[in-house]
């Protein structure tokens, strides 16, 4: 009877020290559960910049003034209504969106760089144009904080980015 309960005693024993030892040789850590390390927060800012964009392009090809403001942030929605209509505005009625692609995201500091090219028809007469938009959070949301002509390259076939158009 003496032998069991010894037994029993020295099982708890192990049992109660196990987790000690996993964290002292470091076998928590082996099995992703390092106390000190705080997991990283996957980085959602290339995709989400990317659909904040695309959604933009999609409302200039629709003429959706609505849907285009609501991708903005929000210092620039005053001035978005005041000038997405007007003759050189994104949604100005004398000419249409016939193609709008992205073809770089990139991180610019905390900030998003998407550029686009983006196919204007005026008439019977189409021109292609560059533009670069910057997308940021803002209230934990992610949206086009400025838009400037130009763009970035993309990186060429070995993986290096290439400078800026203008640059």
């Amino acid at each position: 009877m003496l032998v069991v309960r010894r037994r029993a005693a020295g099982v708890a024993m192990v049992l109660a020290m196990l987790p000690l030892s996993l964290t002292g040789c470091g076998l928590l850590e082996v099995f992703g559960q390092d106390p000190d390390v705080t997991p990283t927060p996957v980085d959602d800012g290339p995709d989400r910049a990317r659909e904040r964009v695309q959604t933009y392009l999609d409302a200039m090809k629709a003429k959706s003034v609505a849907d285009g403001r609501e991708q903005l942030c929000a210092p620039l929605q005053e001035a978005f209504d005041q000038a997405a209509t007007g003759p050189n505005g994104d949604f100005a009625k004398h000419f249409s969106v016939s193609a709008a692609t992205i073809t770089d995201v990139r991180a610019e500091g905390a900030d998003q760089e998407v550029s686009t090219s983006i196919t204007v028809k005026v008439g019977t007469r189409s021109t292609p144009t560059k533009i670069l938009f910057t997308v940021a959070r803002a209230g934990g949301q992610w949206c086009i904080a400025k838009e400037a002509p130009g763009g970035n390259t993309p990186p060429s076939p070995s993986g290096e980015p290439t400078p800026a158009a203008g640059a």
